[in-house]
């Protein structure tokens, strides 16, 4: 039922066509992958949950060909620590375990999202043991990025109000430690802050019209 729900949804909101697209990638990600991690537009019921998503996007998973695209395109195995701020259900964490990342982290302002990507993750680690993860509840406009963190993954969960605040944090995080650091970010809206923030784009993405992603980096 999920894929169903899903594939109209998207149908509904964007076309057909990337409906088709999308669902194709889902089943066979979710089966390669060995998680579950598919759904979209879950705010309401967060709402009446107490969470505050004013400043929110809806949730939505990073599409799996995306995400490999984007691992591909970088040595993303040579990566000591790999933020997901925004993780959701976990779905980019997990995908980067396989890719050989040995430490992850996952921030979200959903505990029932916390809790069923820690679910995906130690699903994860029954193939990969060797990885370290942790998966915080907690408020992205507040978290000051670990001195050790080199790879950053954004899926547009959040507006510009909250995303000047990320850029805030990761900017002091590499004064007081200086170090090459590595952005990727999916459906870019705010690029614009990273780019006069001194990160430059390495590489672009643009699939069915409204997949898009791009991966920054600053020396």
């Amino acid at each position: 039922m999920k894929y169903i729900r899903y594939f109209f949804y998207i149908a509904l909101n964007w076309n057909l066509r990337i409906a088709c697209f999308l669902i194709w990638h889902e089943i066979k990600g979710e089966k390669k992958y060995g998680i579950s991690t598919t759904g979209a537009d879950e705010l309401a019921s967060m709402e009446k949950l107490g969470v505050d998503i004013e400043h929110a996007t809806i949730y939505m998973p990073a599409p799996y060909d995306l995400l490999e695209w984007a691992f591909q395109k970088i040595p993303i195995h040579t990566c000591k620590h790999f933020i997901d701020i925004g993780c959701g259900k976990g779905r980019a964490l997990c995908v980067a375990a396989h890719f050989g990342v040995p430490k992850l982290t996952g921030i979200d302002f959903s505990k029932a999202f916390c809790n069923e990507a820690a679910e995906n993750l130690n699903q994860t680690r029954k193939k990969y043991p060797a990885i370290q993860f942790s998966i915080l509840h907690h408020d992205a406009f507040y978290f000051a990025i670990p001195p050790d963190a080199d790879y950053l993954f954004l899926f547009n969960p959040f507006d510009d109000v909250i995303m000047s605040g990320v850029l805030e944090n990761l900017t002091v995080s590499l004064q007081q430690n200086p170090r090459p650091f590595t952005v990727i970010y999916f459906n870019p809206l705010q690029k614009q802050l990273f780019i006069e923030a001194g990160f430059r784009q390495l590489y672009y993405c643009k699939k069915m019209k409204y997949l898009e992603a791009i991966i920054l980096r600053k020396e």
